[in-house]
């Protein structure tokens, strides 16, 4: 680990867990990496390229991708509408416009998350669950080499948990390196190969899950001295 680095995955297909209490950083740690935020210091570095300054819409194009806790699809678009708009504009540039099967491409993400037969509905119509696993399609269709998800189990159901950990290690599957920030703990520690502890914006602890959560010093930030 480099002296200073926050965040750092240095493994292809690596799962790492970021955890952290409400105020720790972790959302303007991530906006910072993504691009919404800008790093006042430091350096944002992925696949070899120094990001600092480069917009949001370009760190896609180079394969770094994130879902929101609170999806926001384009509403007055089909499902499939909504997964052409990033391959088009992050796959199709990425790969100086070289011929997509954009259609066939909608349909393998759709059905990836189960969300085939309804292709040509408005999200307006989905379940909250349905809307997460469109969330996590939009992500997966710019190709990334780097997915961060971001609570995109916050509110859902013991069982619908389960199915967004299971396609979230599906893709994991696929090559996809994936950060999960999350504050369902059981989900975490069944998806993360390595867990990252921030607290008021200052890592306190990584390495193997496990070991992490029984660290005093994360027992007390969680629970309380």
């Amino acid at each position: 680990m480099k002296d200073g680095a926050l965040l750092e995955v240095s493994g292809v297909g690596e799962r790492v867990g970021l955890v952290g209490p409400n105020g720790s950083g972790k959302s303007t740690l991530v906006n910072c990496v993504c691009g919404t935020l800008r790093n006042e210091t430091g350096s944002v570095r992925f696949a070899g390229h120094r990001l600092d300054g480069m917009s949001a819409h370009e760190r896609t194009r180079l394969g770094l991708a994130r879902s929101f806790q609170l999806p926001r699809p384009f509403t007055t678009m089909s499902l499939a509408e909504n997964l052409r708009v990033p391959i088009l504009y992050a796959v199709n540039v990425r790969n100086n416009h070289a011929m997509v099967d954009v259609d066939g491409r909608c349909d393998d993400l759709l059905r990836m998350v189960g969300l085939a037969e309804k292709a040509h509905r408005l999200p307006r119509d989905l379940t909250q669950i349905e809307m997460r696993k469109l969330e996590l399609a939009r992500a997966m269709a710019s190709e990334p080499r780097l997915l961060i998800s971001d609570e995109a189990m916050a509110g859902l159901s013991h069982g619908e948990v389960d199915d967004i950990l299971a396609l979230l290690l599906h893709l994991n599957e696929q090559g996809v390196t994936i950060i999960m920030i999350e504050h369902i703990m059981r989900a975490v520690l069944a998806f993360s190969q390595r867990l990252i502890v921030l607290v008021a914006g200052r890592k306190i602890a990584d390495g193997d899950p496990q070991a992490v959560v029984r660290q005093p010093d994360v027992v007390e930030a969680y629970l309380g001295s």
